[in-house]
């Protein structure tokens, strides 16, 4: 099996950049984003497909998400499949790094109406809801997409912030969990263990990603991380707080509790399905659990930004990875959880063990309890993630 070196998971980049206490300065710098002078509509911001006399595509995406010839890394196999097969041209570029430092380089093009020069962008669940959420993001015709509609994870479908799946396509996706060293620890199925068991007291970290950890907490209490009250995200949080003032968390990290997992230097954690993979990989005591309360699901979704140009030579390019055998060629490098019914049977083509790993994987049970936290609004995000943070200490 083949498990590509990372320098940081997807997840772990979306902290790994700005740390928490910048993600929450940017957020709330952005809190004027909703104004009239950013929010657009369908009718007032009109997109022109040259898909028609123009045969090419600019695709922004995260580094390391895009399967590679491993004997030559400038050869992007199912890319360069999609290319001889559709004729259309595709200038990709890794120039995704944080979702919001990615927001900072095209917030002024896309409040104005102006095109950002890509045709396809990929970002994480909350920050495809944001540019939803302002107007910026063009639907998508389903007739044109019609692998999506037949392949696209039950699990997946009717996203509160998309629920006709026609704005933001799933690439990729994982889930946060639970991890543990059973080298210096015993098995754990749930939240409660990780936040009281004696024998983890300050051998624990949680994530300083909000949505996962406080959805994890949701779901340990009983209430649906995907639709939960004020009220309901208020208990979680104390419950979080008695943690730490207990002295039970040592600290909340990005995805930099790896190495620390890994070494034993912490016995368990909230963390990241991709990390896990590829940590299991050295070590096979080190472990996944996903809670008996349920997962935190979540995506990078493929969008097409308003005013770009090859909105159709797009569909082409979505719908072309969404064909199971496409998706199983991707997944087996990236290792992370594929989106697409029928990969899993054209896995086994590629590489039993990754076809047979519940990580890439999931099964019905598992993906049925798995949840993608709630859209937030403005407001929300705001409230949210200062209360969050105040907990934390960042």
């Amino acid at each position: 099996m083949r498990t590509p070196l990372r320098p940081l998971s997807r997840r772990g980049l979306l902290t790994g950049t700005l740390g928490s206490a910048a993600l929450l300065a940017a957020g709330g710098s952005l809190a004027g984003c909703g104004t009239k002078g950013a929010q657009q509509t369908e009718a007032g911001c009109v997109s022109e497909d040259l898909s028609g006399t123009e045969k090419k595509l600019a695709f922004s995406n995260w580094p390391q998400y895009m399967d590679v010839d491993e004997k030559d890394e400038s050869k992007r196999p199912s890319l360069d499949e999609f290319i001889t097969k559709t004729g259309i041209q595709v200038t990709y570029t890794e120039d995704i790094n944080d979702n919001n430092e990615f927001f900072g380089k095209v917030q002024n093009q896309l409040a104005a109406c102006q095109s950002t020069d890509r045709d396809i962008i990929v970002l994480t669940d909350w920050m495809a809801a944001r540019m939803i959420r302002l107007g910026w993001i063009q639907k998508l015709d389903a007739a044109k997409i019609p692998n999506v509609q037949a392949n696209l994870l039950p699990s997946l479908l009717n996203r509160s912030f998309d629920t006709e799946n026609r704005i933001s396509i799933p690439w990729q996706s994982g889930l946060a969990g639970l991890a543990f060293n059973g080298s210096v620890t015993k098995e754990l199925r749930t939240v409660d263990e990780l936040l009281t068991r004696p024998d983890l007291k300050g051998k624990v970290t949680a994530l300083s990603e909000m949505r996962d950890t406080m959805g994890l907490l949701l779901g340990s209490n009983g209430h649906d991380p995907s639709n939960f009250t004020a009220a309901q995200f208020d208990d979680a949080l104390n419950k979080l707080k008695k943690a730490v003032d207990s002295g039970q968390i040592r600290k909340f990290t990005g995805n930099d509790y790896a190495p620390d997992l890994a070494k034993g230097d912490i016995a368990a954690c909230i963390g990241w399905s991709g990390d896990v993979i590829q940590l299991s990989s050295e070590n096979e005591k080190v472990q996944f659990v996903a809670p008996d309360s349920g997962a935190m699901l979540y995506s990078d979704n493929m969008m097409v930004p308003n005013k770009a140009t090859h909105k159709g030579n797009a569909e082409a390019l979505i719908n072309y990875y969404y064909e199971p055998a496409v998706a199983a060629k991707l997944a087996a490098y990236v290792n992370y959880i594929c989106p697409v019914k029928g990969a899993q049977a054209e896995m086994e083509k590629i590489d039993p063990d990754l076809a047979a790993n519940p990580l890439i994987f999931p099964d019905d049970a598992l993906l049925a309890k798995s949840k993608v936290f709630m859209a937030l609004d403005e407001k929300q995000e705001k409230e949210y993630e200062g209360k969050f943070q105040q907990v934390i200490g960042a």
